[in-house]
């Protein structure tokens, strides 16, 4: 991600700050390799965000990201959760998530949580 988007348009967590309460983080392993990951943040007033969604490149098309965003939905609706936020980036690199995204019901909507709008992200909600 830090890769692909100018540095004042990178949210990507890092794992410290993936270690508060307020996350819960999820992977998906076929064995021992890492297939992918993603982390539901909870606001404590009825929203939350899709955090860090990533799938390795080698294992694209194969519902990894579909079964990380499942129990991420899943997981919210049963925290009492009733919108989804999240935030994602532009271009090439992103095409596929936005499809997931898409497929998922998440339409564009504004910025939240102290986020800017630039060229390089969007803003995606989904009412659970």
């Amino acid at each position: 991600m830090r890769a692909s988007s100018p540095p004042d348009s990178v949210y990507a967590l890092d794992l410290s700050a993936l270690a508060t309460p307020d996350i819960a983080f999820y992977t998906a392993w076929d064995g021992d390799t890492l297939l992918g990951c993603g982390a539901l943040r909870t606001f404590g007033d009825g929203t939350g965000e899709v955090k860090s969604m990533r799938t390795d490149a080698t294992t694209r098309r194969r519902g990894v990201g579909q079964a990380v965003l499942d129990r991420i939905v899943a997981d919210a609706r049963a925290a009492g959760v009733t919108r989804l936020l999240l935030e994602t980036g532009t271009g090439p690199m992103f095409d596929a998530a936005h499809r997931l995204y898409a497929r998922n019901g998440f339409a564009p909507c504004r910025p939240f949580a102290g986020y800017v709008a630039t060229d390089f992200n969007r803003f995606l909600s989904l009412a659970l």
